[in-house]
């Protein structure tokens, strides 16, 4: 005689209840209990915290993505509960390593890949422990110390878990062996560019949608800078202007591939044309906080980004340097006839006229130079420093302890920084340490352009906006430091992105 339905269902999800994993019916009854027992706030709270956790131990890149977005919360964070709490950022980024790490440890393929960086990075943070021996403070000097580890960390785990190894042919009786990218490199500039998108919503509300502000964030007599999470305009800007390159150059590969295709009498798959409107639209808001930071330096970095795109988006560099001058004649010709916003053009070559050599304790301030005067004052201190301690400096990320020796009279509070991150490191780690970090800068321009050189759109896209965003760094670097507030997290991610085109073919 056959059982009752009901009974029957019950001992058939008995007999499928005893099939599946014990962990999965633990983690299903703690789910359920979690709910019951806590208020739905918690419970959600908790369960979503969990989820998260367990997607970065299946992906560790799940927990990178996530801590680009939180990490520029830093600064905010240090308002708002102080230096003594962690940074969730910093908190994240340590579970994401550690699941990355322990991903190789079980795989038994826990190894350092080899990239051009990895000597530069270890002379750099060799000759930074080095420079620390006499400094003033060594917890400032290990944080720095921290910094550069964490890029080269995260440089490394984006190009690990992007990339796999196969045998690529026979070479004699050895197989040769190289990489090759596990999934579309696309999904990771969306990865960054997601996070940048956030900063720049955030900045446009606080330009014109707020309605207030800091006093002396005030510009036109009605709008406020915008500052996202960084709680200062100017590494704002300059992160919006590394954001805005990458989208620019992904933008231009995405474009020109569907432009061969429609000479080809080929139309592009829908996924394509997606990836062009979304690379657009990271594009132009990205661009908008860029502006609406009213960061000079991150619009000269920006410019120079432009400028390097230009001379390298031809194959040919006499067309590429054709189209800056083209560019630049335009501009001049924009500035001479107004046809650019005086509020924008003042505001872009208005300071050259308090811009000095020599010492600035003569200079008479006032409200319209005292931005510029400030940071030549900081300019004077950190060569002041360089010049006394020549060989190794006054110690790694020590600018700021050993500012009160070199400060000059009107400035006695030093701003973290030389704000001119050339300065800064020949201050801080001597000419030893300013030659090893130009040589790295000089590895990733040199790596960049070559793949430039054989990538084929879309990828080459993507690394013309590698090549505007370095340039852009580089540039705004004259003016300010932006390894602050865990951007350098963003631009170990990029720099594993340059890797992962490497194993891209044309």
């Amino acid at each position: 005689m056959s059982q009752p339905f009901s009974l029957q269902r019950i001992d058939e999800g008995r007999d499928a209840l005893g099939q599946q994993p014990f962990w999965l019916v633990a983690l299903s009854l703690a789910v359920g209990v979690t709910i019951a027992v806590l208020p739905l706030a918690y419970a959600l709270a908790i369960i979503g915290g969990v989820t998260f956790f367990f997607l970065i131990l299946v992906q560790p890149l799940f927990g990178l993505a996530f801590v680009l977005i939180v990490g520029p919360a830093g600064a905010l964070e240090n308002i708002m509960f102080g230096n003594t709490v962690p940074e969730s950022g910093q908190l994240l980024l340590l579970a994401t390593l550690t699941a990355w790490i322990g991903h190789g440890v079980i795989r038994r393929r826990l190894f350092v890949h080899k990239t051009p960086f990895n000597l530069p990075f270890a002379l750099f943070v060799g000759i930074g422990l080095i420079s620390l021996l006499a400094a003033e403070s060594l917890s400032y000097g290990l944080k720095e110390v921290l910094k550069w580890l964490e890029i080269w960390l995260v440089m490394q785990m984006v190009y690990d878990l992007s990339t796999y190894r196969h045998d690529g042919g026979n070479s004699g009786a050895r197989f040769v062996q190289r990489r090759q990218t596990r999934f579309d490199v696309r999904w990771l500039v969306a990865m960054l560019l997601i996070a940048g998108l956030s900063q720049a919503f955030i900045g446009i509300w606080q330009f014109a949608l707020r309605g207030e502000g800091p006093d002396h964030f005030m510009i036109l007599d009605r709008f406020y800078r915008a500052f996202g999470t960084f709680q200062q305009p100017n590494p704002y800007g300059g992160y919006m202007g590394l954001t805005a390159s990458l989208a620019i150059g992904a933008t231009i590969g995405m474009l020109l591939l569907q432009l061969r295709k429609l000479q080809q009498r080929q139309i592009g798959r829908p996924a394509e044309w997606l990836w062009l409107l979304f690379f657009g639209v990271c594009a132009l808001f990205a661009s908008m906080g860029l502006v609406m930071s009213w960061s000079r330096g991150a619009w000269i970095g920006f410019a120079a980004g432009t400028a390097a795109t230009l001379v390298f988006l031809p194959r040919k560099r006499l067309v590429g340097l054709s189209f800056l001058t083209l560019s630049i004649l335009l501009l001049l010709v924009g500035l001479r006839f107004n046809l650019i916003p005086s509020s924008l053009s003042s505001r872009l070559i208005g300071f050259s006229e308090d811009l000095q050599v020599g010492d600035v304790r003569g200079i008479h301030i006032t409200t319209e130079n005292y931005a510029v005067v400030e940071r030549l004052a900081h300019w004077q201190a950190g060569a002041d420093m360089a010049r006394q301690n020549l060989l190794l400096g006054v110690g790694f990320g020590n600018y700021e302890p050993a500012y009160e020796d070199y400060a000059t009279l009107n400035w006695p509070h030093p701003l973290g920084h030389a704000h001119n991150y050339y300065l800064n490191i020949l201050a801080e780690s001597g000419i030893m340490g300013a030659i090893i970090y130009l040589s790295l800068w000089a590895v990733i321009f040199v790596q960049v352009i070559r793949l430039i050189g054989f990538l084929d759109w879309p990828h080459r896209g993507i690394a013309l906006g590698l090549l505007a965003a370095w340039t852009a760094l580089s540039v705004h670097h004259i003016f300010d430091k932006l390894y602050v507030n865990n951007l350098f997290i963003f631009l170990g991610a990029m720099l594993g992105i340059q890797q992962v085109l490497t194993t891209e073919d044309d």
